[in-house]
């Protein structure tokens, strides 16, 4: 068995989970969310936990097991606690704002980089660490979206700048100076 796939999802205090049809749909105090899974893996609701089944120990059914597991598991966790990812803003003159719901940067550019949030995400600004938080219930697309801003301006080895996410290390590299001796 899938260490992962047969560990059961506890549901926390004012988590409700519908499964029909292998369409599960999670609702809880941050919000709802919705998703179609495959028919191989069989759910079950019982006692506030759900637990996985697999029919055979092929190797894609075993992945799907873990996989639909750990989907759920997010889902649950999500509509519950809610995920946040953070990026922090390095070098001079870069500087990122919120207007409206809109997220505003000077990433060293000619012009400002505005970002529309999608449904469900939401960011904040710290003006003093130049920390920009994105925070939403879908963990998938929190992380997708802090990828797309990073993509902006990705960390350079040289000097360090861009964006990067908190605890990111940046390899350095000495430069044209270094090369010498």
């Amino acid at each position: 068995m899938s260490r992962i796939g047969k560990m059961p999802v506890s549901l926390p205090k004012g988590v409700q989970v519908e499964i029909k049809n292998n369409t599960v749909r999670v609702k809880g105090p941050k919000g709802e969310l919705t998703r179609d899974f495959s028919t191989q893996i069989t759910m079950e609701l019982n006692d506030g936990k759900i637990t996985f089944t697999r029919p055979s120990d092929e190797r894609r059914i075993r992945a799907l097991h873990g996989t639909t597991r750990a989907l759920i598991n997010n889902m649950v966790k999500g509509v519950s606690e809610g995920f946040t990812k953070s990026l922090q803003v390095e070098g001079v003159g870069y500087r990122a704002e919120v207007k409206g719901k809109q997220l505003v940067m000077a990433l060293g550019y000619s012009h400002p980089v505005p970002v529309d949030p999608p449904p469900g995400i939401s960011f904040a600004v710290d003006e003093k660490t130049k920390v920009i938080t994105i925070s939403g219930i879908d963990k998938e697309l929190v992380g997708q979206v802090a990828a797309d801003i990073r993509k902006w301006r990705p960390p350079e080895p040289y000097k360090g700048k861009g964006l990067r996410y908190v605890g990111e290390h940046v390899r350095r590299k000495a430069g044209k100076a270094g090369k010498a001796g």
